[in-house]
């Protein structure tokens, strides 16, 4: 199976959505936003949740793409944001587990 962040990382979304999805970067709350978005209780792995997001975010944009009058840039812009988060949240893990493997990483030269 792909990478997750890989899958991310070639998602092509309008720069107007994206733009306005990096100003709510900083007021994500992965409880909160996580648990409505998903609708769960139970929160799942960042990767995990990103499968779910992608999911959610594609049936989203296929709306958007569809000029339906279900669609919601709200929405929209949420799912990008809880996208980014967890992309960051799961690449902050994968650095911690590499360094915490390989300790020669954080060796400081002298």
């Amino acid at each position: 199976m792909e990478d997750v962040l890989s899958i991310v990382s070639r998602l092509k979304r309008p720069t107007l959505l994206v733009r306005t999805a990096r100003h709510g970067l900083d007021s994500y709350n992965r409880v909160v936003h996580l648990r409505r978005l998903l609708k769960t209780d139970t929160l799942p792995g960042p990767a995990q949740a990103i499968l779910k997001l992608l999911e959610l975010e594609e049936s989203v944009n296929t709306l958007r793409t569809a000029a339906r009058a279900e669609y919601t840039v709200a929405q929209h812009v949420e799912l990008i944001v809880a996208l980014m988060c967890e992309a960051r949240i799961l690449k902050a893990s994968n650095a911690s587990k590499l360094a915490r493997a390989d300790p020669q990483l954080n060796a400081v030269p002298t």
